[in-house]
């Protein structure tokens, strides 16, 4: 149903005319260094992509590359910080794969169901849908900031704490409503995931900054030009295809090609749901916001004001 035409988060399998199976896979370096939150994060990073494609995640497969100078008490706390964010999305760790590698890497491979009539994609969102986003952005900026030695507890508390956040509690709510496109915000960044969308759905959109929520600290080094190299790549990938208002500064554009880790879901829904929707989205713990709007195709893909 769902392959790697459209690069959508997961791919999608039909078995019979009640059950479709979702299957993918994400794993990275570490980010934090408390091992056991770079487990939770990972796994949650994971697990997004069945939640962005309206499913639910069965069970998981451990994907390690850990290095044998390094203390397997280590990797035990990488090990069970995944598991323990796998139960709490209601899943399974059933086995994996590990090797010796020079720098630990960890992820999962998940498999979850959705009914057919019920997959989300990353295309499929019409003109007049509302756009929500359910995360805050700055998880690439703040990263780096960590590396540099520049972020506060504050900032690092906020930011781990929206990464390891699972997506399944805005799934939970936003399943309940009619969902035209839906993608997770990871490494090619708001604007690029979002231009996927609007590019495979035959769409154009308009984005307000100043809606957009933001973690603390994100904007503050993004002004210093403390910015992920990922984020000027997937800058250079999107060069012709977005057009910025003057008052978007630099600083505000590295925030939106900005590589996230465990970013939100991006939400294509109904103008008339979105308002009932958002404030649903106010019960779970990481600030949703409604972002922009998708309009008809037009010169550019995404306009931002």
């Amino acid at each position: 149903m769902v392959g790697i035409d459209t690069s959508d988060d997961a791919a999608v399998y039909k078995i019979n005319e009640d059950t479709a199976i979702i299957e993918t896979l994400d794993f990275f370096t570490p980010i934090v260094d408390d091992p056991y939150m770079f487990g939770q994060i990972a796994a949650a990073n994971s697990l997004s992509d069945v939640y962005a494609m309206g499913g639910t995640p069965l069970f998981a497969l451990n994907i390690v590359c850990f290095p044998t100078c390094l203390s397997m008490d280590i990797l035990g706390e990488i090990i069970k910080g995944g598991a323990d964010k796998v139960k709490e999305a209601g899943a399974i760790i059933v086995g994996g794969h590990s090797i010796d590698d020079k720098e630990p890497k960890y992820g999962l491979a998940v498999t979850g169901i959705v009914h057919p009539k019920k997959v989300w994609a990353n295309i499929g969102a019409n003109a007049g849908d509302t756009l929500i986003l359910t995360k805050p952005l700055g998880t690439g900026i703040i990263n780096t900031s960590i590396k540099g030695e520049l972020a506060t507890e504050k900032n690092i508390e906020n930011a781990v704490k929206t990464m390891a956040y699972l997506n399944k509690y805005a799934f939970d709510i936003a399943n309940k409503y009619s969902i035209s496109a839906c993608t997770d915000i990871t490494g090619f960044g708001f604007l690029g995931h979002l231009n996927e969308m609007v590019s495979g759905s035959g769409a154009s959109a308009v984005i307000h900054y100043d809606d957009i929520k933001m973690l603390s600290g994100a904007e503050d080094f993004a002004k210093m030009g403390i910015v992920p190299e990922g984020a000027y790549r997937n800058r250079k990938y999107l060069n012709g295809k977005i057009e910025f208002t003057a008052k978007i500064q630099e600083f505000k554009r590295d925030i939106l090609f900005d590589p996230q880790t465990s970013g939100g879901l991006l939400l294509a829904v109904k103008k008339e749901d979105a308002n009932e929707l958002i404030n649903e989205l106010q019960n779970i713990e990481t600030p949703a916001s409604i972002v922009g709007e998708i309009i008809e195709k037009k010169a550019f893909s995404i306009y931002v004001d």
